[in-house]
């Protein structure tokens, strides 16, 4: 590890003063005895004071400061969702043959306990194995329009550096950029060969799993820490075709 001058600088220096001080100290009380009694003492507290320093308060400052960042990818992750990532779910669903099933799954999430999230990724996951995307059944025009006109959102979510602590999510804006490009440059998406088609369709079926399992995150997360917010996202939930920003009525018990 290559050190920096000043760092260099100043070490030398403090122990310059230090090596004075004592000096000083014999100087004035002339008793050698109890300098080396307080400089064993002193050099024994040092390991004490790593301790405290390194081990104790340094992982206290790096808890808050891993909180303040998953408080602000938080954020940034739920702007994501309102400007791109619930409108694009309800696109790809139209790609997808079985998307009532994923439907029915994932509507009453509003009602959900905790374990429940959990469960359903992993039904998610396993529903993913099996997923099939047809590119002649959803509109691939208007999702490529689509994702033109939020593309330069997307890129300033990229110029976050905060995203670097944030593997999936990083992953998942990868996949949206890449199908992004592959439809824009394509003139002509009315007449896709049966080659291109199938691989327009694996971009699309990679985007959709990485898209639905970080919104089954993401509504969770909302759950915990921020119910007035996930109260709007569950009235707003890409899966339910009956979504709606009023507030309905519940028949009281």
């Amino acid at each position: 590890m290559k050190l920096d001058r000043w760092k260099i600088f100043w070490g030398i220096l403090l122990v310059a003063f230090s090596t004075c001080a004592y000096i000083v100290h014999y100087l004035i009380f002339r008793d050698p005895h109890h300098l080396f009694i307080f400089l064993v003492g002193d050099f024994a507290f040092v390991f004490v004071e790593v301790l405290l320093v390194t081990m104790i308060i340094h992982e206290l400052l790096n808890y808050r400061e891993k909180k303040a960042v998953e408080e602000k990818m938080n954020m940034i992750i739920g702007a994501f969702f309102s400007e791109v990532g619930s409108p694009l779910l309800r696109l790809f669903a139209g790609f997808d043959r079985g998307s009532e099933e994923l439907k029915n799954r994932l509507a009453g999430c509003g009602r959900w306990p905790d374990e429940a999230f959990e469960e359903a990724a992993r039904a998610c996951r396993l529903y993913a194995q099996g997923i099939a995307i047809d590119c002649e059944q959803g509109d691939l025009i208007v999702l490529r329009n689509f994702l033109l006109e939020k593309r330069t959102f997307m890129l300033s979510l990229l110029q976050n550096p905060k995203l670097i602590a944030h593997e999936k999510f990083t992953d998942l804006l990868w996949a949206i950029f890449h199908l992004t490009e592959e439809l824009a440059l394509r003139n002509d998406l009315s007449g896709l060969g049966e080659a291109d088609a199938r691989h327009i369709a694996t971009d699309i079926e990679r985007a959709y799993k990485a898209l639905t399992e970080m919104w089954i995150g993401h509504m969770f997360r909302l759950k915990a820490d921020y119910p007035y917010l996930f109260s709007l996202a569950v009235r707003m939930n890409p899966f339910d075709p009956d979504a709606s920003p009023n507030v309905k009525e519940q028949a009281g018990g």
